[in-house]
């Protein structure tokens, strides 16, 4: 394909080195890897930063370093060179803008190496992650300002690249601008064969009438971010409401015990139940395609969590707040329900108006397993692997042509 043929991956989570040659890694970089390998015509290498803690991924694992399907290199990000990528054969760069990283474009075209960007997170969302999580007002005010900073140079960064890829429609409407050899994909994990069937479907909504629990769900990182404190509160409300249903929470994090305590204070015992972290493929997928209604979101930033095309893949639709990532993915594939941000008494109002409308429920499954067939962990990764493959050729011809 190219002279040279390695694809460059700068990962911005970083690798924690552990003793007898063994790396700390999440199953997600891992697959995500192992699936680019198959479309992409040449060896990977995945440069990442060392760190000496752990990080709050529950899908984190141990993994052997030479038994890796790629090439792990452990390096700071600041001794990139030119030198350094045209040794390892590089044919593309794919960084993600952010201030480790927004140096990468002028690295690249002193080497004469194309860039792709993969952005995920808006101007607007990073305020709100800082909002969430910083609990000084003086901290929150010198983090936003400091976001805002870095948007101009992220959008310097952005424009100069090869090309774009953009993990939901929030970074794609907003850089779309800047450069136009953009790809709008939504991550997921779910392969053709996990997916659910209409007949899935079927069973899991047979005979489900007003009378019977709504089966409500919630998996991910057990954060103020994520919304699961303001879970909580749906919870107490539909209780309130004398709703009839049972919700499901799987995950882990740091309001994990106030959750616990919270069921038990509020009497929630018989119907919320908190599921850990199972197995995500043998254990909880299974579950969810055979047990769930309604997955419920209160995730309180608009970062393109997997968690939307994930639930659909079920044929599960999502009642959720209206962040600027389920807003557009809820815009385009035309499922699920808004719910204005911050609001869990809403929520829980609409929960229950869907209570007694399960057909309107059914037919919104259909429609987001429709949307999840055409966004597999399959076709996502082909189509942003010939992306790719695209802009690196007219990389080439455009310096042949120069």
């Amino acid at each position: 394909m190219f002279a040279n043929n390695t694809l460059t991956i700068l990962q911005p989570l970083q690798a924690k080195l552990l003793p007898n040659g063994k790396v700390l890694l999440t199953r997600k970089l891992i697959e995500a890897v192992v699936e680019l390998s198959n479309y992409w015509d040449g060896s990977i290498t995945v440069m990442m930063e060392e760190t000496q803690t752990g990080n709050d991924n529950i899908d984190c694992k141990v993994f052997n370093l030479d038994e890796l399907p790629f090439k792990l290199e452990v390096i700071s990000f600041d001794r990139i060179t030119p030198a350094l990528l045209r040794q390892h054969q590089t044919a593309l760069v794919l960084a993600v803008p952010g201030y480790r990283q927004n140096h990468i474009t002028n690295i690249c075209h002193l080497a004469g190496i194309p860039c792709i960007y993969v952005s995920e997170y808006t101007l607007k969302t990073r305020k709100q992650i800082a909002s969430v999580n910083a609990s000084n007002p003086l901290g929150r005010l010198r983090k936003i300002a400091w976001e805002q900073n870095q948007e101009i140079k992220q959008r310097v960064a952005i424009a100069g690249a090869d090309g774009l890829q953009c993990n939901g429609t929030p970074t794609y409407k907003e850089y779309l601008n800047l450069n136009p050899n953009a790809l709008l994909f939504f991550d997921t994990r779910i392969s053709e064969d996990m997916l659910a069937t209409p007949r899935d479907i079927e069973m899991r909504t047979a005979n489900r009438s007003a009378d019977m629990p709504l089966r409500l769900l919630f998996s991910g990182r057990l954060i103020k971010m994520k919304g699961a404190d303001h879970l909580m509160n749906v919870a107490i409300e539909l209780k309130k409401q004398a709703a009839n249903f049972e919700m499901f929470i799987s995950g882990a994090g740091d309001l994990e015990k106030m959750m616990h305590d919270t069921i038990a204070n509020n009497q929630l015992q018989d119907c919320v139940k908190m599921l850990g972290v199972p197995d995500f493929k043998t254990e909880f997928f299974p579950f969810v395609k055979q047990n769930i209604d309604l997955f419920v979101c209160c995730h309180r930033q608009g970062d393109p969590s997997c968690t939307y095309v994930e639930t659909m893949s079920c044929g599960v639709p999502i009642v959720g707040y209206a962040n600027e990532a389920f807003e557009g993915i809820s815009e385009i594939s035309e499922t699920g329900w808004v719910v204005p941000m911050d609001r869990p008494k809403l929520m829980a109002q609409q929960i229950i108006q869907l209570s007694y409308n399960r057909e309107i429920i059914r037919a919104m499954s259909y429609k987001s397993l429709d949307f999840a067939r055409q966004h597999t962990f399959e076709k996502t990764f082909k189509a942003r692997t010939e992306h790719m493959q695209q802009v690196a050729e007219n990389s080439i011809w455009a310096r042949k042509a120069a």
